[in-house]
C-alpha cells in the first residue's frame, strides 16, 4: 500500500551563529541515557522516572549528533551542519499507544547548519504533519504539542545563552 502525503517542511533563520546556536542546543536538551531504557521491561516505573528526570528545554532530550558537515572533510570540504535526534520517549508513547506507526517519526530530525553567507537555518518537518498522516485525533494532539515545543526551543536557543542558565 502507498499513500502519499502533504509534508510541512520549516526553515529557520536564526541570529546566532552556528557555533553558539549548537552549543546552546546541546546544553538546552536533556541527554538520553540508553542503560535506563534496557531496564523498562523490568522496571517500568523506575524508567519512567528517570525518563521524567532527563527532559531538557520543553521536556526534550537528546538522543544523538550526526556531525553531516564534518563528513564533507572526505572531499576536501568541510562544512557546517548537524542533524539532531530529538524527543521524549514518554511523549512518544502517547502516540504509538494509539498507532504504533507513529513510531517510524519519533523520535524527531532536527537540521542546524550554516549557509555559504553564514546564515544559519534550522529544519525539520513539522511534527503535526509527519505524525497527523495517521488520522488519529490522540495523536495529532500529540503532535501538534510537538510543533510549539520545537518553535519554543529553537526561539530560547536563539536569544538565550543557555550555557549560563541553571536549569
Amino acid at each position: 500500500m502507498r499513500t502519499i502525503i502533504d509534508m510541512n517542511h520549516q526553515m529557520v533563520k536564526v541570529t546566532s551563529t552556528f557555533d553558539d546556536f549548537t552549543r546552546n542546543l546541546e546544553v538546552a536538551l536533556g541527554r538520553l541515557d540508553p542503560t535506563i531504557i534496557q531496564k523498562v521491561g523490568a522496571e517500568p516505573a523506575f524508567v519512567e522516572a528517570h525518563l521524567k528526570q532527563m527532559g531538557g528545554e520543553e521536556d526534550l532530550i537528546l538522543f544523538d549528533i550526526q556531525n553531516h558537515g564534518q563528513l564533507l572533510t572526505i572531499l576536501g570540504t568541510p562544512k557546517k551542519a548537524k542533524q539532531y535526534v530529538v524527543g521524549n520517549p514518554l511523549i512518544a508513547i502517547k502516540m504509538t499507544q494509539h498507532d504504533i506507526r507513529a513510531a517510524l517519526y519519533a523520535p524527531l530530525r532536527v537540521l542546524v547548519y550554516e549557509a555559504a553567507d553564514q546564515s544559519v537555518y534550522v529544519e525539520y518537518d513539522l511534527p503535526s504533519s509527519l505524525f497527523g498522516q495517521f488520522g488519529n485525533a490522540e495523536v495529532t494532539k500529540v503532535a501538534k504539542s510537538l510543533d510549539l515545543k520545537l518553535v519554543n526551543l529553537i526561539a530560547k536557543v536563539d536569544k538565550f545563552n543557555l550555557s549560563q542558565s541553571t536549569k
